[in-house]
């Protein structure tokens, strides 16, 4: 039975006018009209539309779904790995994105109420508001950022001493794993690979597994956190990081 405009659009999550623009310029024209005019669809026009979303999702513009939908003998293969290389690139971008946020939150120790001594006993040389100004500036509009600054101003002296703790506690058996020669997709890696995330949720912000991800690609690609790990232990950045993928991709 045939469809009306308002029924396919309610069925595939689109708007009527997205319907009727998609018709004005060709792309996806009723099968039929009623006497008075409106439009009605067929099964067949519903197949074509699912296949037009799918290419709108990678991001194809309609032009190009149209040439490669309405030309018996065009290649869709050209097309696709352009739009492949284009998400490839994007995706790159937003992980840097992401992961020079989470590197600017971990650093991020504002409106800490602790004396020049606490500080000290808590960071050692590590200069917590090195990146502050930075991280405010490029990110202060993000619910995580909101969430790291509203957290870290609560926290007390003993509060730091205690994520110290857990940091050092963490730290040290990541470090014996490594020297058991368990693989960094290991279950043993995975589960610490994932403390690690949980320990970033509870303390700081809700952080993801695309966040965490993020993360695991500036440990390696910015020298700023790959020294970090590799004074805990030589190797470690490039061990985390993979154990994070993997157990990020398990999860999934």
């Amino acid at each position: 039975m045939p469809y009306t405009v308002g029924q396919v659009a309610r069925a595939a999550r689109v708007t009527v006018r997205t319907l009727h623009h998609y018709d004005e310029i060709g792309l996806l024209s009723p099968s039929g009209r009623t006497p008075a005019g409106y439009r009605r669809y067929e099964d067949a026009d519903l197949e074509r539309l699912q296949v037009i979303r799918a290419y709108r999702e990678l991001g194809f513009p309609l032009e190009e779904i149209a040439e490669i939908l309405d030309d018996p003998g065009a290649d869709p293969l050209p097309h696709l790995r352009r739009q492949h290389e284009l998400l490839t690139g994007r995706i790159g971008k937003l992980r840097e994105m992401v992961a020079a946020i989470e590197l600017a939150m971990e650093a991020r120790t504002l409106n800490i109420e602790l004396t020049p001594e606490e500080r000290f006993e808590v960071f050692g040389d590590f200069d917590p508001d090195a990146h502050a100004e930075e991280a405010e500036r490029r990110w202060g509009g993000t619910e995580a950022y909101r969430q790291s600054t509203e957290r870290v101003g609560r926290y007390s002296k003993e509060d730091w001493l205690r994520n110290k703790a857990e940091n050092e506690d963490w730290g040290r058996r990541f470090a014996e794993l490594m020297a058991s020669g368990a693989p960094a997709d290991s279950p043993e890696a995975m589960a610490l690979a994932e403390e690690h995330r949980q320990r970033i949720t509870r303390w700081f912000y809700d952080c993801s597994y695309e966040i965490h991800t993020g993360l695991a690609d500036m440990y390696v690609g910015d020298p700023r956190f790959t020294a970090y790990y590799e004074k805990i232990r030589p190797g470690m950045a490039a061990y985390l990081s993979e154990a994070i993928h993997a157990n990020a991709i398990n999860r999934a």
